[in-house]
Order: structure tokens, then C-alpha cells, then sequence
């Protein structure tokens, strides 16, 4: 019997979860490797998601099912790879494992949460609200299993979980562990994190409080998240009628990201359509430094906001943000280009188009990545048998993601393919 080759997958975004499946239902096998505890990636986080502007949930539970469905899936969740050693067709992976304290007996009935006397700030909503030391991630998480943020647990606090558990799910001896993988192919699909727009303190974000990034944006939107969808400020919840949204926060700035993050104005644009639809009376006004929009259904959908007359396109850049003591209301400072003489706007709530860094900025994979000055995956030079997906290698939407991620998963069927006959 032949040899049955794997494909790691170290990531379990959108492009992770593509590729783990496309390689799976070709008759290999795949594993999947991720730090969160859950799958789902950025993509989990959204409200709404180009191109049809449906949840994510639609494009999440389709691949969830499609792993469910087919034994060649495995997954590790709140996993890291710390060391890749061999070469195409064979290499060994060292995987820690970190422990979730909840084991496969979970059916997710909330007892623990409900039981939990501590709390902790909720990073799946930017720390918008919080969840409590045992919590579930979201409400559609996959795997559909709670996990104990040990770190947040008071001293006290881990009896009642226990004692809350009909299951005899919970446990506390779970350890740290590191497994070895063995794959032929390697596919690296960690992502992107939102830059730092803290960095540009022109921009007013952790001081003025009513200054969100556009990831925080969406989760305020989204059915599940801190709001439950409502639209509100985060200083005293006051509805928000009155929205700028500012472009290029950190990108195309030397001083900070000299590259367009690709997505920025999209997204900015398909906000705006979420304040307008919640509040019909609401007027939203975009700054920017050039609009860009790729594709032809997208262009047409910068026309379509464009045609809103609640919403006003200024070209400037914003040169400084502040907040009145009083109200709590954002001050915006902005060169005018197009009519000259400069803006000085008030409004409830700004939002930043912060910019996309791939994760290897940050956090390198343990194996020697050749990176571009921007942090970017050099993928033409990597080693032969390791590939790198979507954001990794530029900034790029859900929709290229995939089909690079399908592309990616050719050339490890090929790479697989080729090893096993030169040991023939």
C-alpha cells in the first residue's frame, strides 16, 4: 500500500481552512496548526465580507463542514510549530500545544461561564467587553468548545468550574506539550495582524476614546458582537449619527507602513453602508489620500456609496485628531486638497483604516523564511515544499486568499507527487 503523504497547514484562517480541505478531499492528508483556540481566523472577526457582503459564518460553516465530513482533517487548536527541520517530501515539524484545561467531553452548555467568578478583557472583540475565565470564543466556534484562560483565574475560582461540569470536562492537569509531525508539504497560512495605530499619535487612538480601528468597527457591528450589532460609541454609548472615517492609518507612510494595505478602502466604503443602513438620518464622511478599489464589482460599489448624498469623499490627509473634553466628541484636523484651505471637523466617532502587517513581521514561523524589507513571506526563494498563502506574501482580500490558497495546494500535490516517484 502506498505511502499516504501530509499537508501542514500552519494556520486555520480562511486560506488555512481552503487549503487543509482542497488538499484532503485530493486524497491526502492534512493537518492543521493554530494558535487560537478555534478556526476561523480574521474572517471569524468580520460583520460582513466581500464580495456578497453576507456573514463569514456562510463561507466558515461550509469549510467546517467539509473538514467534519472528511477523516483526512486534523486540527490542533492554541498550537504554535516551533522548530521545521528536513526538506521537501520530508520534513519533521515540532508543534506546541498549549493546554485548552477543556477536554473533547464538552457540549458547550455554558456551566462553566455561568459558574466563573473571574473575568477577562475579550481579544475576539479587541477588548471591547469582556467574557469570563471560561468562556466559549464565539457563539459559532469550531471547534464548539469551551477553553479556561488560566491567566485570568482567581486563586479560588477553578472549584466551582468543576463543580458546575456534568461532564467531567474540565481539567486542570492539562499540560504543555510538544508533538512531531512528519508532512512531505508545508503550507503557511498565519495571516495578518492590524498595525499598531497607536504608533501615529497624530490619530488620537488609546487617548481619544471615541477612536476605533476598522477591525474594532466591525466586530461593533457585527449580530455577535459587544453591542449585539448596535452601533454606538464607546465612551457612553451614545448612538452614532455622525462618522468620519479615516484612510491609510500607517499605510503608505515611511514613518510607519511605506505599502498600500490593499483592503483598507473596501472596507472603509462597506462601513459606511453599515452606519447608513442602521441609522437612515446618519451622514458619514470618508478622508482620504487616493481611493482604490480593485476589480470591477468593486469600483462599482465605490460609486454606489459615492451616490449617497449623506456621504461626503474628502481628499486630505488627517493631521490631527483630538477630543472635546466635554461632549467626548472627535475633532478632526484635514487638508482639503481638491477645494483648498484646511477642515476642522467634529464628529461622535472616527474610524481608522488601520493597515495590514502579515504576521511574520511580528512573529516568524520557526524556520528560516526569507522575509521582504516590509516583513512580507519572499515566497519565490522559499525552501523547496514550503509555500506561503495570500496575505503572507502581499496584502489581499478573502476572496484572493482562497484562490491562492487553491494554487498553493496544487503545488503541494505536485511537490508530493514528484518525491514519491523518485523513491520508486
Amino acid at each position: 500500500m502506498a505511502e499516504k503523504k501530509t499537508v501542514l497547514v500552519i494556520g486555520g484562517g480562511f486560506s488555512g481552512l481552503t487549503a487543509a480541505v482542497e488538499a484532503a478531499e485530493a486524497g491526502f492528508d492534512a493537518v492543521i496548526v493554530e494558535k487560537n483556540p478555534y478556526l476561523g481566523g480574521r474572517v471569524a472577526q468580520h460583520n460582513k465580507y466581500f464580495w456578497k457582503l453576507c456573514p463569514p459564518t456562510c463561507g466558515l460553516e461550509m469549510n467546517f463542514k467539509r473538514i467534519k465530513n472528511n477523516g483526512n482533517v486534523r486540527f490542533y487548536t492554541l498550537a504554535e510549530v516551533e522548530d521545521i527541520k528536513g526538506e521537501e517530501g520530508n520534513f519533521d515539524v515540532a508543534v506546541k500545544v498549549n493546554p485548552r484545561y477543556v477536554n473533547d467531553k464538552c457540549v458547550g452548555c455554558d456551566a462553566c461561564a455561568q459558574a466563573c467568578p473571574s473575568y477577562r478583557d475579550n481579544e475576539f472583540n479587541f477588548g471591547m467587553d469582556k467574557t469570563k475565565a471560561a468562556y466559549l470564543p464565539f457563539e459559532q466556534a469550531f471547534p464548539f468548545q469551551y477553553v479556561i484562560d488560566e491567566k485570568s483565574c482567581a486563586p479560588d475560582c477553578k472549584k466551582p468550574c468543576l463543580d458546575a461540569c456534568k461532564y467531567n470536562a474540565i481539567d486542570f492537569n492539562m499540560k504543555t506539550e510538544t508533538i512531531s509531525i512528519k508532512a512531505g508539504a508545508i503550507v503557511m497560512a498565519t495571516g495578518w495582524n492590524l498595525y499598531d495605530v497607536s504608533k501615529a499619535d497624530n490619530l488620537g487612538f488609546g487617548v481619544v476614546k471615541n477612536v476605533i480601528t476598522n477591525m474594532m468597527m466591525e466586530r461593533l457591528s457585527a449580530p455577535n458582537g459587544p453591542t449585539k450589532g448596535k452601533i454606538v460609541r464607546p465612551s457612553d454609548g451614545k448612538e452614532v449619527k455622525n462618522i468620519a472615517f479615516v484612510q491609510c492609518a500607517g499605510s503608505r507612510d515611511e514613518n510607519h507602513l511605506p505599502y498600500c494595505s490593499y483592503i483598507c478602502c473596501l472596507a472603509s466604503l462597506k462601513q459606511t453602508t453599515y452606519v447608513r443602513e442602521q441609522y437612515p438620518d446618519s451622514k458619514a464622511q470618508i478622508f482620504y489620500i487616493d481611493l482604490r478599489t480593485p476589480g470591477l464589482y468593486e469600483h462599482r460599489f465605490l460609486w454606489k456609496v459615492k451616490d449617497d448624498t449623506n456621504v461626503t469623499l474628502t481628499k486630505g490627509k488627517v493631521a490631527k485628531i483630538t477630543e472635546d473634553p466635554e461632549t467626548k466628541d472627535v475633532i478632526v484636523e484635514v487638508e482639503d486638497i481638491h477645494a483648498g484651505g484646511k477642515i476642522k471637523a467634529t464628529f461622535d466617532m472616527v474610524v481608522l483604516a488601520a493597515g495590514m502587517v502579515p504576521s511574520t513581521r511580528d512573529s516568524r514561523i520557526a524556520a528560516d523564511i526569507p522575509l521582504t524589507e516590509e516583513g512580507f513571506v519572499n515566497a519565490p526563494t522559499l525552501k523547496k515544499g514550503i509555500y506561503a498563502v495570500g496575505t503572507l506574501k502581499s496584502p489581499v482580500d478573502v476572496a484572493r486568499s482562497a484562490q491562492d490558497a487553491t494554487g498553493v495546494v496544487m503545488k503541494s500535490i505536485q511537490s508530493l507527487k514528484s518525491q514519491s516517484l523518485k523513491r520508486r
